[in-house]
């Protein structure tokens, strides 16, 4: 049997290798929604993402007979582990062929890290932050996947469970929305309410108003607030939402943004929708997620010109105490006419965690079909 080797990624070279791995291993499947390679990169080193403030990490790449054959990335975030009281290595951004020895050497390889620096669980997959695609597919292997999330081969869970000594530590589920052809009743009569009642309105956006009034700033503080409970979450620094901001607002049509503001409270912003057309068939059409040279059209088509039936639902956060006000209907009332004139058919969730009961019943009058789920692994690291 040839012997599995584990090197770490140390050169520019070797993250090119760790990044066109996936796209390697995923090459002409139907389902899988690549990352653009400008993403990866700014995601993966030091000097651009500022998740390292406060994380650390090594990337390793599995070889067999010379091919590379998986990768795996081990991430320590101190600040999440300092909030969650954990001492937890992440494993992250993991792809292998089907062999075992194959996942078992990467994992190994992450376990060894982590006992490097005192940790005492290994959980996964997750990335740096709660920005980062999270959770193995476990369901759902013939649906389309998003950017936002991981798409990959059946055979993964099974190694998880043919390897010993890792459990559940969180599930997540995935719903697809339908785009109804008239704004539901309900929606429209809680959001007359709402805003009568409550004083609360809508907020449309323009690039001045996200880079030189500030809202930019207070849209991620919006989802810092609404996220803080969820399982692994650390809020975003400064730093960090400034790079969202220049990494996903460019993209945006401000007609599928929507903020909430309460009236009575200085038009403080209480609730924010991110949702863009679906790129997932575009980065398909991107060469290793490269939009040059002719990748940057198929990306363009979807923004701008909506060549997509799907819509992602980004980011949807509403404070805790406006959520029972309703005004999630007051988003929806405004969204889905947007979705409509675009021609949108449905909607993806992305993720949401499988308690997480409140969010899920806000989906009731759009048809939700649950289609997808996935599931973070934990093991515990005892002593060797």
């Amino acid at each position: 049997m040839a012997e599995i080797v584990i090197k770490k990624v140390e050169t520019k070279k070797d993250l090119v290798a760790f990044i066109d791995f996936h796209h390697d291993l995923y090459k002409g499947n139907p389902y899988d929604a690549p990352n653009l390679y400008m993403d990866d990169i700014n995601t993966f080193s030091q000097d651009k993402n500022a998740a390292f403030e406060f994380c650390q990490a090594e990337y390793y790449l599995a070889y067999k007979d010379g091919k590379i054959v998986g990768r795996v990335a081990a991430i320590i975030n101190r600040r999440a582990n300092e909030k969650w009281k954990r001492k937890t290595v992440r494993f992250g951004w993991i792809d292998f062929i089907d062999d075992l020895e194959v996942s078992r050497a990467l994992l190994n390889a992450v376990e060894e890290y982590g006992r490097r620096y005192g940790m005492t669980e290994m959980c996964g997959p997750l990335g740096f932050t709660d920005m980062d695609p999270e959770g193995m597919l476990t369901w759902g292997f013939d649906q389309l996947g998003t950017m936002a999330t991981i798409y990959n081969y059946p055979y993964y869970p099974e190694h998880m469970e043919k390897l010993g000594g890792f459990e559940k530590d969180n599930d997540y589920v995935e719903y697809k929305l339908i785009v109804p052809k008239q704004i539901p009743e309900k929606y429209t009569k809680i959001a007359e309410m709402v805003s009568k009642r409550y004083n609360l309105h809508i907020k449309k956006f323009t690039r001045k108003d996200v880079y030189e009034r500030g809202y930019g700033i207070e849209m991620f503080k919006v989802i810092n607030e609404t996220f803080k409970n969820l399982y692994g979450y650390s809020e975003m620094t400064d730093r960090q939402i400034m790079q969202y901001l220049d990494m996903w607002i460019p993209m945006v049509d401000y007609n599928l943004v929507v903020g909430i503001e309460d009236w009575n409270d200085n038009k403080r912003l209480v609730g924010i929708g991110i949702t863009i057309p679906s790129l997932a068939r575009a980065v398909q059409k991107c060469r290793k997620g490269r939009l040059l040279p002719f990748g940057w059209w198929h990306v363009l088509r979807a923004l701008k010109f909506h060549k997509t039936k799907v819509v992602d639902l980004m980011l949807i956060g509403i404070l805790p105490e406006y959520r029972a006000k309703g005004a999630n209907a007051l988003m929806f009332a405004e969204l889905i006419p947007w979705y409509q004139k675009y021609g949108f058919e449905w909607g993806e969730t992305n993720v949401e965690m499988e308690t997480n009961e409140n969010v899920q019943k806000q989906w009731e009058a759009l048809s939700p079909i649950h289609h997808k789920s996935r599931r973070c692994y934990k093991k515990i690291l005892t002593d060797k």
